[in-house]
């Protein structure tokens, strides 16, 4: 039972300190953009119809997972291609970015290159194939007639809006225009008062996950008190409670109600830093949960993933494919801290790189079950066939098949 608390525990304050204070900024970051702008980075691209897919390769390129959590509500919203959503997810390195960058610049230079290239190359592959959901729908419905399809996403022989993507869901709300007691005299001042908190538990956690990634990401004991580890404990405790009483509390009484929906502008700075909040706060949920469950599956079955992938061989870049598939950052980030420790060769960590969709399958998964397994699987295919093309073809000319390569 002490292992079982301790891992929970564990996972709360790693969470919220290692992916949840990054994916704030991130978030937050592009909203004030929005704000700045009133909403025109969104419009450029949803006009920008034949650039939709390189657009969304380079928000999913940015460290973190806060580019591409911006994307995945456009698809939902049919104001960008399926196309877009695969190039995105397969860009995105998520919050195993900053491990790698902190830790090893160069073999970060070439493996997310490598990644944004295929995934791009794909996105357009997808789109110009017509090999959307339309087509998924089409084989569901010949196999389940009752099955009801939700419409592809290439129209007019190229990329454009899908008018048949109707989800039938509302445009956000404002908090105080639907919902429970809006007004409630208890939990309406306790939920701001929460969201300011989870600023300042966001702004610490950030320097205290910053310092981490510089100090190699080192074990940190769990303990109390005024020293780094002790910090880290408490911030990212509280940070991941505060984050989940935002999901499942705050969000009815602060900011939109609504989450994984774009924003096209915001009314104010504090409404920018709601709608981050809320965001980060239901990714971190869904962050705890993947950190919970791959911790408890690795403490009950005992599975080390660098012995295996010492003994892999050719099958390090498809295991590191594999392990992109769980979605979430937790894994992730375990298997970039395995590479910077010279556990896994570069062909493991750019066949995860692409595979992996960090945290921002969360929000499609929510709304779109389907589109996030057919982009998944979308990614996972080019993810195997570069990652074994590295190790086999250019891994022994290049070094790039060597365990260790790139790290400081």
């Amino acid at each position: 039972m002490n292992e079982v608390l301790t891992v929970l525990l564990e996972s709360l304050r790693d969470g919220y300190v290692q992916v949840s204070a990054f994916v704030a900024v991130t978030v937050l970051a592009f909203g004030l953009i929005q704000y700045w702008t009133d909403g025109a980075v969104i419009g450029a691209i949803e006009d920008n119809e034949r650039l939709q897919v390189a657009f969304g390769g380079l928000l999913g390129l940015t460290p973190g997972c806060g580019g591409a959590i911006v994307v995945m509500p456009l698809y939902v919203r049919g104001t960008v291609s399926f196309g877009t959503v695969v190039a995105t997810l397969g860009a995105t390195a998520g919050d195993s970015a900053f491990v790698i960058l902190a830790l090893a610049p160069e073999a970060a230079l070439y493996s997310y290159a490598i990644a944004f290239a295929a995934s791009v190359a794909t996105g357009y592959l997808v789109d110009s194939y017509g090999l959307g959901v339309a087509r998924i729908d089409a084989a569901v419905a010949r196999l389940s007639p009752a099955a009801t399809p939700d419409g592809g996403t290439v129209v007019n022989g190229g990329v454009g809006p899908n008018p048949a993507h109707d989800y039938g869901c509302p445009a956000p709300t404002h908090a105080h225009e639907s919902g429970p007691d809006r007004e409630s005299r208890v939990l309406t001042p306790l939920s701001h008062l929460a969201h300011v908190l989870w600023w300042i538990a966001a702004a610490a956690g950030l320097v205290l996950g910053s310092l981490y990634l510089f100090r190699g990401g080192p074990e940190i004991p769990l303990t109390t008190g005024l020293g780094f580890d002790g910090l880290f404990t408490i911030v990212g405790i509280t940070g991941a409670v505060l984050s989940l009483y935002l999901y499942l509390v705050g969000r009815h009484y602060v900011g939109e109600g609504e989450i994984a929906r774009a924003r096209d502008s915001f009314l104010s700075v504090y409404d920018t830093l709601t709608h981050a909040a809320m965001e980060t706060s239901f990714v971190t949920v869904w962050v705890l949960v993947a950190f919970l469950v791959y911790e408890y599956v690795v403490l009950f079955s005992g599975v080390n993933v660098a012995t295996l992938a010492a003994t892999a061989g050719v099958l390090a870049p498809i295991g590191g494919a594999a392990v992109g598939l769980i979605p979430g950052c937790g894994p992730q980030i375990l298997l970039a801290s395995v590479y910077a420790e010279g556990g896994l060769p570069f062909s493991a960590l750019t066949a995860n790189a692409i595979a992996q969709d960090g945290d921002a399958l969360f929000p499609l998964l929510a709304v779109d079950a389907k589109a996030a397994i057919v982009a998944t699987i979308y990614n996972f295919l080019p993810a195997v066939v570069v990652g074994v093309a590295l190790h086999l073809l250019w891994g022994p000319v290049f070094g790039m098949a060597e365990f260790g390569f790139g790290v400081l």
